[in-house]
């Protein structure tokens, strides 16, 4: 088996507590995110995946909440300039939104699409660009996984338990093997992962 290096690759990263959640039972409440989130160690993780990236996949709830805070970041006094760059490459990039309830982007340079998330995936792959990224979303997430369409998984492990809410890893998943790529500690707590898909 080796690691894939050709093509374009879907890159996926998305935040979890020790306990395996990525939100709590109230999605909204992200305070258990934001002491680890801006840590020398989460920002560079983030740069360390936009910057080959040149297109952004994304769920609508995941686009409304992204594309309603990250422009305002351009330009924000005291802005850490990782931040800055994210959101710049974010406004900049292509984007693709996956629902079946938005009509129309209202975001420049947003393609909406209403079909099964694989299917849109093999048709990006299919073309020229860098890395399709997926921050967070986690049903494009699951979806990519369960359909073992996923090339590159990063993963911010923050040092609490939130003892419920909803889990990244669902039962049934296919089985595959998975190469460690990197790995970074911060003084919170907090571990980057970053796998490979062997293939």
């Amino acid at each position: 088996m080796t690691q894939q290096t050709s093509g374009r690759r879907v890159v996926t990263t998305m935040k979890l507590s020790i306990d395996g959640h990525y939100a709590k039972p109230d999605p909204l409440d992200m305070g258990w995110v934001l002491p680890y989130a801006t840590t020398d160690v989460a920002r560079d993780h983030m740069a360390s995946l936009f910057e080959p990236a040149t297109t952004a996949l994304l769920g609508r709830v995941n686009a409304e909440g992204f594309m309603g805070f990250w422009p305002t970041v351009i330009g924000m006094e005291g802005a850490d300039p990782r931040d800055e760059a994210f959101a710049k490459w974010l406004v900049e990039t292509e984007k693709v939104v996956l629902s079946s309830t938005l009509r129309e982007a209202p975001w420049e340079r947003t393609s909406i699409v209403d079909r099964p998330t694989v299917d849109v995936v093999d048709e990006l792959k299919a073309t020229e660009g860098g890395d399709i990224a997926v921050f967070c979303s986690a049903s494009v997430i699951k979806a990519l996984l369960a359909a073992d369409r996923v090339d590159r998984l990063a993963l911010m492990i923050f040092p609490i338990f939130l003892g419920n809410g909803p889990r990244l890893f669902d039962d049934g998943l296919p089985e595959n093997q998975w190469t460690l790529v990197s790995q970074t500690a911060g003084e919170l707590g907090e571990v980057a992962l970053v796998y490979d898909r062997t293939r």
